[in-house]
């Protein structure tokens, strides 16, 4: 093994107690594998995350979500009911059978939710606010009944994770979906303790780790935040708020903190004069009170080499379908034979899912396709 690349394979432990045997993990990365109906994991699923266990130190899944009215995507995995917890199970057990440790990621998509994969067809989110892009919805506004059964749904959620035998949930705050949408100025417009200022529209937050946290206490399970630094729209999350939104999570005891930016190096999407890392300003934030996980064009080792040195976690998305044994080659000296393209003959060796496969093809420029 290339002596440059041993920090990536050092052994890292949560303050849950929780050790992942090396710094990379696999980003949650939406698969639209699961049975549509029921929202439980499919053959087809589990070959894909079976795939690309065994090397990495964690998977974080696809975005599971906690009530029936947060399904955001086709296919995507269900956490909404008890019956669900054998197909959790199978999720779980498929993951950490080569000793990667298994992190749920609980979600709701609030306004971001396609309205014919909602029961009555009409999203929900903190204000009757649409996002501002083609073909959106202006969403109900969430009434305080609304609001305690999401939250109900993110405990309910984390305690069914519990009882499948994952190793930990990732609250996804990230990405326009529900949290976000508590805390962006432009998606809430709430005048009661859910909305106003940066402070009060902390509260949706607060209370979902509150009750995930209940859940869990005192056991050996990951709880971790993800969140995004800043929105586009104007009004929108800023930097600023940002750094508010951090300085109350890292008090909050959390296992991790997970930014969801495009590129770990990148400069702010509202300013494109301001070239500083999102990264390394919510790591500077942060200090050592809550690891960060950075994410984000991370391509080679050399690439999460790099990365380390100013985080102490990496996950991979894109890398790790096209190369489901990255971790193996990087331990083997074999980096030099890491894919970093895409054929488009490779579908059946990399074992992934068709419809995710449709969707990497007919998105030009997400993954660097060749023939």
């Amino acid at each position: 093994m290339n002596s440059n690349y041993e920090h990536i394979l050092e052994p890292f432990t949560f303050k849950s107690g929780v050790e992942l045997k090396n710094r990379v993990m696999l980003a949650p990365m939406t698969n639209y594998a699961s049975d549509d109906e029921t929202g439980e994991v499919t053959e087809e699923e589990l070959a894909y995350y079976s795939k690309r266990t065994g090397g990495v130190g964690a998977i974080i899944t696809a975005c599971a979500y906690v009530t029936r009215d947060g399904k955001g995507f086709k296919g995507e995995i269900g956490s909404h009911q008890d019956n669900l917890v054998p197909s959790l199970q199978k999720l779980a057990n498929t993951i950490q059978h080569r000793g990667t440790k298994a992190i749920l990621q609980i979600f709701h998509g609030g306004r971001m939710c396609p309205p014919e994969l909602l029961e009555d067809g009409i999203p929900i989110s903190a204000s009757a606010v649409a996002p501002e892009r083609e073909g959106s919805v202006t969403p109900r506004e969430m009434t305080e009944a609304d609001i305690e059964r999401v939250i109900e749904g993110f405990k309910e959620s984390a305690k069914r994770a519990l009882e499948a035998g994952f190793d930990g949930v990732e609250i996804h705050g990230a990405n326009t979906y529900l949290l976000q949408q508590f805390f962006s100025p432009h998606s809430n417009r709430r005048k009661d303790k859910w909305g106003g200022d940066v402070y009060n529209r902390m509260n949706f937050i607060k209370e979902v780790i509150k009750e995930v946290r209940s859940v869990v206490e005192n056991r050996p399970f990951v709880i971790g935040y993800r969140f995004s630094p800043e929105e586009i729209e104007s009004p929108g999350i800023t930097m600023e708020d940002t750094f508010k939104l951090i300085d109350f999570l890292k008090e909050q005891n959390l296992d991790y903190l997970h930014i969801s930016v495009q590129d770990f190096w990148g400069g702010s999407i509202r300013d494109k004069e301001d070239k500083a890392s999102r990264v390394l300003l919510a790591k500077e934030r942060i200090g050592d009170k809550v690891p960060l996980i950075g994410v984000g064009s991370l391509h080679t080792p050399a690439d999460v080499a790099k990365a380390l040195e100013e985080v102490p976690l990496v996950a991979l998305g894109r890398e790790l379908i096209m190369e489901p044994q990255w971790i193996q080659k990087v331990e083997k000296g074999e980096e030099q034979t890491i894919r970093t393209t895409l054929s488009k003959k490779s579908q059946k060796e990399l074992v992934i899912p068709d419809d995710l496969w449709n969707a990497i093809m007919n998105t030009p420029g997400w993954f660097p396709v060749e023939e």
